[in-house]
């Protein structure tokens, strides 16, 4: 039998110390430090868009200045000294309304005469057509010589004659004192009125300009390649300056037939309503044709990612970001949207714009404020 050998206590203790510390130094990595968390990152609520489902159109873009359908620049027919004026800028008129008066004492004059002048030949008139007659019972019984019957007659010609003559004197009066009255063409607003009481005009000269705000129209050109789909009819999308964030929407009344030699593209004349007058003449337009339409999925054109293999976009959902690869349809150039259509749902917070370079897998903090 072999004797153990028996060790003092204080030595199997600091065997048992040496043998813990050279498992802790030889154990396995499970027992490392676990990797640092990403740090998360704050967005504002403009840095994000949810998917939603909406119109959109493409087709060319067009852009120019909105005009009156309807506007007169009334001038004078008459030279003469303005004596008053009726209405002012932004004033709003009906048909026949006085815009301005001129003075008419000279013209007046003429009418006064000419009325004179009428009266004396219609009187004239008379006495020779009752000479003629009775020359005629006389030359009848026999009674008148032939060439005094002739006289007769050709004295009643030459009374129908003057009269004729004064009245056609008396009517061009008439319309000359008429002339010295401007009234307004048609329903509409006084847009200028460059003259004042006390002016003197002569003939030619503006007066007073009359639109109609209830219809405008704006006139654009698009390229040649778009006559093939392009029709009178088609809608037309735009903003106008001013109006930033509001769409309003027209149609392609005319299409010019002949080609714009300095640019090679085609006129087009858009008619748009404007029954509540909101819009007015002269304001800048930008917009659409639109030639094709599809309501669909869309996401703002700056959530898209095209650094990757695929068109992506980085979505939020629960707390992190996370890249999705999307099918693409439809691009809306003027509301700067894109279709969907697959690899996104509606509802889906995509971020916008520098936060679309956000890495996946951060964690985001909504900032409100």
């Amino acid at each position: 039998m072999i004797a153990l050998r028996r060790f003092p206590r204080s030595t199997v203790a600091l065997l048992a110390a040496l043998l813990a510390i050279w498992a802790a130094c030889s154990g396995s990595n499970a027992s490392d430090p676990p990797a640092a968390e990403i740090p998360a990152v704050s967005l504002h609520p403009e840095n994000m868009a949810v998917a939603v489902t909406r119109e959109l159109s493409s087709g060319p873009s067009i852009s120019g200045t909105l005009a009156p359908i309807r506007e007169a620049t009334l001038r004078a027919e008459v030279a003469g000294m303005v004596t008053g004026t009726a209405v002012e800028e932004g004033q709003t008129v009906r048909p026949g309304q006085t815009l301005v008066r001129l003075d008419d004492s000279a013209i007046r004059d003429a009418v006064l005469s000419a009325r004179s002048a009428q009266r004396t030949a219609n009187q004239a008139l008379v006495v020779a057509r009752r000479n003629a007659e009775r020359a005629e019972r006389l030359s009848q019984a026999g009674a008148m010589a032939e060439r005094d019957l002739e006289q007769a007659r050709w004295t009643v010609m030459n009374a129908e004659a003057g009269l004729a003559d004064v009245s056609a004197r008396l009517s061009t009066a008439e319309k000359q004192q008429g002339k010295t009255v401007v009234r307004a063409p048609f329903a509409g607003v006084v847009s200028e009125r460059p003259v004042n009481t006390g002016d003197v005009v002569q003939v030619g000269n503006p007066v007073a300009t009359v639109v109609d705000p209830r219809s405008l129209r704006l006139e654009a050109t698009v390229p040649v390649s778009a006559l093939e789909v392009l029709k009178v009819g088609t809608t037309v999308d735009f903003e106008v300056s001013g109006y930033e964030g509001k769409r309003y929407v027209g149609r392609v009344e005319r299409i010019n037939p002949m080609l714009d030699p300095a640019t090679r593209q085609v006129r087009i004349i858009v008619g748009i309503p404007n029954v509540t007058g909101r819009l007015v003449a002269g304001l800048f337009a930008q917009g659409r044709v639109a030639i094709d339409q599809r309501t669909a999925l869309a996401v703002p054109l700056s959530a898209l990612d095209l650094k990757t293999p695929t068109p992506s976009v980085r979505r939020l959902r629960a707390g992190r970001v996370e890249l999705v690869a999307v099918e693409l349809g439809m691009q809306d150039d003027v509301m700067q949207v894109i279709e969907i259509k697959a690899g996104l749902a509606a509802g889906d917070t995509v971020l916008v714009g520098p936060s679309a370079g956000v890495a996946a897998g951060t964690p985001v903090r909504i900032v409100k404020e």
